[in-house]
């Protein structure tokens, strides 16, 4: 059958998707960052997952917001770099699974879990920095790619608690998969930023170590916080950390904890990062 070995979180800030296509990745402002993320660009090549299940959040390039589904899964075959304003970035096309994007989706429903399913979509960089970051930029991605995009955008987010109960629904839709496959799932977005008003700029170190902290091992807890305290403390935009949980819950209670990174700022946000693998 199918298993998810291993999780990954990441930041997903446009502005390192940036630096990477315009060569900057070993100036002094970027190289700290992109240090951080030599474990697992090593990790990842011993690990050859075959299918990453990336949950991340469409910037209105895919949806707008005359039409924004709280999660969507993409079943099509193939998927391009989507035009952000500035052209495509200069990354391959993202290959799909749509036999196991189509079980997830057939699993994940029936278990309660209204999944708008997407055939034809663009992707941006919220679903390609996240594999620029883990991959390079090879001449085709490594491997399968199936994107859950979360609505964290537009308000009313789904819960930190449903998102985490989303993720232990994919895990039993993969582990009901008959084929043999090691698949990691990717939690993407955040850590702490908002983009407007009066605390435009806004990082809050203390809240972003502390979710780190938490998510490896106390989730269930951490996927209790209200709303109300994302926006009062890692911002407008640190509400696109529910990603994380859907990643968190679609792996075991225990997890060996790989590597763990924070890093401020890229642009004007924190950046963290995780690689988690289950324990047997």
């Amino acid at each position: 059958m199918a298993k998810i070995t291993a999780g990954v979180a990441t930041s997903h800030v446009p502005a390192i998707g940036a630096a990477i296509d315009n060569g900057k990745t070993t100036d002094p402002y970027w190289q700290p960052l992109f240090a951080g993320y030599d474990f697992a660009k090593e990790w990842i090549k011993e690990q050859k997952p075959d299918v990453v299940i990336l949950v991340y959040n469409d910037h209105a390039t895919a949806f707008d917001l005359n039409l924004v589904p709280t999660f969507a899964i993409a079943c099509g075959e193939e998927f391009a770099p989507a035009d952000e304003g500035w052209g495509p970035r200069p990354v391959p096309n993202v290959k799909g699974h749509p036999l196991l994007a189509s079980h997830i989706a057939q699993s994940v429903i029936q278990d309660d879990f209204d999944l708008t399913v997407v055939n034809t979509i663009d992707v941006d960089h919220g679903l390609t920095v996240p594999l620029s970051l883990m991959f390079g930029q090879p001449e085709n991605w490594p491997c399968k790619v199936i994107p859950v995009a979360v609505n964290v955008v537009l308000y009313p987010a789904p819960s930190g608690q449903r998102c985490y109960n989303l993720g232990q629904a994919i895990r039993k839709a993969v582990e009901s998969f008959d084929e043999d496959l090691n698949v990691q799932i990717w939690g993407t977005g955040g850590m702490s930023h908002q983009l407007q008003g009066p605390r435009a700029g806004l990082i809050n170190q203390e809240f972003d170590n502390n979710f780190l902290d938490r998510i490896v091992d106390s989730p269930e807890e951490l996927a209790k916080i209200p709303h109300f305290d994302y926006l009062n403390e890692a911002g407008s935009e640190g509400i696109e950390l529910v990603m994380w949980l859907i990643m968190r819950g679609a792996l075991n209670n225990d997890v060996e904890l790989k590597k763990r990174f924070y890093h401020v700022p890229a642009s004007n946000t924190a950046v963290g990062h995780l690689v988690l693998e289950n324990k047997d």
